[in-house]
């Protein structure tokens, strides 16, 4: 295997993030690999804002991981910046090789980094393993969250 470079985002790695989104049973159901056009925009956006970090993980000129990072300051905890974590994808040929745990690690510096005090991510109910392999990590289960779509 080559090397892995852990780098921010570009808007030519649009296609290559949907197609990874849209690769699993969830993703293939919510995810429009054939329309960019939503997707570009939304990269807009999250490039433009400093307390966004969209990164993918690259090998041999392909990218084969990706997560965004959201630095939320707060007044909780005495005024502790969190990371959350989002969005979480490897790709399929590259799952069981260490690639997802190089990946939140590298995340987990980046909060470091930046001065947070936690970092949080939300994994769906149905994501079993990838509850098993955040808690690997050292995560916790410790909240439980909600959603409500608009």
């Amino acid at each position: 295997m080559g090397v892995l470079t852990v780098r921010r985002a570009a808007g030519s790695d649009i296609p290559a993030i949907v197609a990874m989104l849209a690769d699993d049973p969830l993703g293939a159901a919510r995810e429009s690999p054939d329309d960019l056009t939503p997707y570009a925009a939304a990269y807009a956006v999250i490039d433009a804002d400093p307390h966004q970090l969209l990164a993918v993980a690259e090998r041999d000129g392909r990218v084969v991981g990706t997560l965004q990072l959201t630095f939320l300051p707060g007044l909780a905890r005495r005024g502790t910046t969190r990371a959350q974590i989002e969005a979480v994808r490897v790709a399929s040929g590259e799952r069981g090789s260490g690639l997802g745990a190089t990946l939140m690690e590298w995340a987990v510096e980046q909060a470091r980094d930046r001065g947070c005090g936690l970092v949080q991510l939300t994994s769906d109910s149905s994501r079993t393993d990838a509850h098993r392999f955040y808690e690997r990590l050292g995560f916790k289960a410790s909240h439980v969250g909600f959603k409500l779509d608009l």
